[in-house]
């Protein structure tokens, strides 16, 4: 069965008062519609939260003509693409980035008057598709003022921490030839990336994972600025992060530029390794990963830094070494503070499934729903929590063959002592040898 669309299901939401109407009365389609056009609505896509008196009226006129398929929004054929000449094309896109708050009839004035083209020749459309293509249609900052944009650096390493993901080269795998992502966090004060790994995936999962080997070596930073994409915004490192009382920053959209000195090593590490690494020669993700390593830490730490006076990141970063926040107590758990929770049902044999594995829980807890405490990592189960984080016992790997030989516990009666044996007396054993020779008799 076809999917109907989201968009033309919320369209006819917002018409339903009209269309479920068999009789309009005169002036009642104009009033219903004004009422309409007055109501906050939660529109897909947008965040805009009311709709105009025309637009509800063209949504109500195409239900008239061709039901819920009308309602469906039409793709352009033209999409992303633009008449305007690149010249003109450029002035407009250089308007808007040097003016993120001018208007499209700013902008078309702008040139106008400068002479780039004629007037009333350009269209406020076909500025606007322009803009929106290249992600900038929206107005942004002050109304008065310019956006200020300063370069700053923190005080001393471990203030600041950034994170980002680079697309690397393919590396052989079991499965096949799989495309690589290098993970990084890098010190703003000192340029040291505190760790750096090449993993299959830019998920929270290859995110956590970093940041652990990266807390491990270089202590805790204060804050971490990432960006705002999905994986940084997962529950699982929001929560390690509090635990660690690092403060997740998540950069504003279209606003790269809050992580320059982190791009500006991407671009480093491009020329200086992407560009001499020889793929071919890549065993697999940990050879790469060896060889990443091994270019950080003799080449890049120990190079120095035009930004840091002429210092290395290595020797910025251990001025600072007084003042870095150590793992402390935590450094005894860290392990946990890693870990997982899913929820999982109990079967009535007492296992849980997670990543295709079964394993063993306190038999008492069958029938009910559990938080498993999980390493993603290795895909182990390491125990069972209830909703508010108490500890319900351990999980271990299912053992179908041992538990032929395991002794299970019986069910119990009210009263397990006491069984209940009949007693036979003499009437009872008369009465059954008369019922059996009669029964012989016949």
């Amino acid at each position: 069965m076809k999917q109907i669309d989201k968009t033309a299901l919320f369209r006819l939401s917002v018409i339903g008062q009209l269309v479920s109407r068999e009789q309009l009365q005169r002036g009642e389609l104009q009033q219903i519609i004004r009422e309409l056009a007055q109501r906050n609505y939660a529109i897909p896509g947008s965040r805009r939260t009311q709709l105009g008196e025309k637009t509800i009226q063209a949504w109500y006129y195409n239900w008239l003509k061709g039901g819920i398929e009308a309602l469906v929004p039409q793709t352009r054929t033209d999409r992303g693409l633009s008449k305007l000449v690149p010249e003109v094309q450029e002035a407009i896109l250089n308007a808007k980035r040097e003016n993120p708050r001018r208007s499209i009839r700013q902008i078309q004035l702008l040139l106008e008057t400068s002479g780039v083209v004629a007037d009333n020749v350009l269209s406020r459309s076909s500025i606007h598709r322009l803009l929106q293509t290249h992600g900038i249609s929206r107005m942004t900052g002050s109304a008065s003022l310019l956006e200020e944009k300063r370069s700053f650096s923190a005080e001393f390493a471990g203030s600041v921490w950034y994170g980002d993901v680079l697309h690397g080269p393919a590396v052989p795998t079991p499965k096949g030839m799989r495309k690589a992502y290098l993970v990084s966090l890098m010190d703003d004060a000192s340029r040291l990336i505190a760790h750096s790994a090449f993993c299959l995936g830019e998920t929270a999962l290859d995110i956590e994972g970093v940041l652990k080997q990266a807390v491990l070596k270089r202590g805790l930073p204060k804050k971490l600025i990432v960006d705002n994409g999905a994986a940084y915004r997962s529950a699982t490192l929001q929560g390690i992060c509090a635990r660690l009382g690092i403060h997740l920053i998540y950069c504003r959209p279209y606003a790269p530029e809050g992580k320059g000195k982190l791009e500006r090593w991407h671009r480093t590490f491009r020329d200086q390794f992407l560009s001499e690494l020889d793929a071919s020669r890549v065993l697999d993700l940990s050879d790469l990963n060896a060889r990443l390593w091994a270019w950080v830490e003799r080449i890049y730490h120990l190079a120095p830094h035009s930004g840091l006076g002429g210092l290395t990141p290595l020797a910025r970063y251990q001025k600072d070494l007084v003042k870095i926040r150590t793992l402390g107590q935590r450094a005894t758990h860290i392990d946990a503070i890693f870990l997982h929770r899913v929820s999982r049902f109990v079967r009535k044999d007492g296992t849980v499934s997670y990543e295709g594995n079964f394993f063993e829980v306190p038999y008492e807890l069958a029938g009910q729903t559990v938080q498993l405490v999980v390493d993603p990592h290795a895909g182990t189960v390491a125990g069972v929590e209830n909703q508010a984080g108490e500890s319900l016992g351990l999980a271990t790997m299912l053992d179908a063959v041992g538990n032929m030989q395991r002794v299970r516990r019986k069910p119990q009666t009210a009263d397990a002592d006491a069984i209940y044996t009949p007693r036979i007396g003499p009437n009872m054993i008369e009465t059954a040898l008369v019922k059996y020779h009669g029964k012989k008799g016949a």
